[in-house]
């Protein structure tokens, strides 16, 4: 029997997630019988200023095998009572229930992620901890598989996500034939952490900014905190204190998260070796880069590379 799967575009969707979902579960290699709704039949409104047509209301969701829900704005906005009920009834009757980027706040709204682990944007991930404490929101991974509730981080993550539902439901291969088509790789190494950028925040006026700066320019020299405290000019204690009052990080946290930084724009630079990026950036070894990347990125620095280097991108 076809598997029914239902996507629930909520007003405002955001259109990428859509047709992520409506796409990739679309394809004759991948076998859904795929339904979209809306709060109401009718015309729903995208975030890009044009709508989309839905013939079904939220009664479709009484006879899906599996509820997805994209992306919507403000994701932070009340959803009106019918949605949240169907939602509920569905999950009740163990539908499998997918949210992808801030359709989350959805299932979360519903009472569906509480005792879960979940994610959603890392811009939002947050806000949806905050919002709702029962929730163990993870900002760094692509994708949270539950059983039941699974949830993608943002927007291209929903290919992943669907990529995974097409494999545990249909095997390898049917994924691997549908990633073929749509010109993208069947798994992704790493999750969304390594797409956050963090920049050097603007400090001017902080009393420890120059000492930061000439660390930054020395970051492949080994340094200590007495270092960092002399170069300021005060106690190793006040140093720290200070420091944590203006970065909300200890020294050392601090200079290693400069360190990955700069391994990354050198990685994404693509002319020095692994062992060379490690010595440079102040990361020691090859093994220590390694073990960064898999700590913070979720990924390996080869990996990294090849998603992100100048060079690999001119091969395209």
């Amino acid at each position: 029997m076809t598997h029914k799967l239902t996507i629930l575009a909520l007003d405002a969707v955001v259109p990428l997630d859509l047709a992520i979902a409506a796409q990739l579960m679309g394809y004759p290699m991948a076998p859904y019988d795929v339904t979209v709704c809306g709060p109401r039949p009718g015309r729903v409104t995208t975030t890009s200023g044009f709508a989309a047509a839905v013939s079904h209301g939220v009664r479709a969701l009484a006879v899906a095998d599996t509820v997805m829900v994209p992306g919507f704005s403000p994701h932070d906005r009340a959803l009106p009572p019918p949605v949240l009920a169907a939602l509920r009834r569905a999950h009740r009757r163990g539908a499998r229930m997918v949210s992808i980027c801030t359709g989350a706040f959805a299932l979360a709204q519903a009472g569906i992620l509480d005792g879960r682990r979940a994610t959603t944007h890392w811009r939002h991930a947050g806000e949806l901890a905050a919002s709702f404490p029962a929730v163990t929101v993870d900002p760094d991974v692509l994708y949270v598989d539950q059983g039941q509730v699974l949830t993608s981080a943002g927007v291209a993550a929903g290919i992943d996500l669907c990529l995974h539902l097409i494999r545990a439901d249909h095997g390898a291969r049917a994924a691997n034939a549908v990633a073929r088509q749509v010109v993208i790789a069947p798994h992704r190494d790493g999750g969304q952490a390594q797409y956050i950028r963090q920049p050097v925040q603007a400090e001017a006026g902080t009393s420890l900014a120059a000492t930061r700066a000439w660390a930054q320019n020395r970051l492949a020299t080994p340094m200590t905190v007495r270092d960092l405290a002399r170069h300021a000019n005060v106690s190793e204690r006040t140093f720290a204190r200070r420091f944590l009052a203006e970065t909300g990080t200890t020294p050392l946290r601090w200079l290693a998260t400069q360190r990955l930084a700069n391994a990354r724009e050198l990685l994404e630079d693509g002319t020095l070796s692994v062992e060379e990026i490690a010595r440079c950036s102040g990361l020691g070894s090859a093994d220590n880069l390694r073990l960064y990347f898999r700590r913070h990125l979720r990924t390996t620095p080869s990996a990294y590379q090849r998603a992100f280097s100048a060079t690999a991108a001119g091969h395209g």
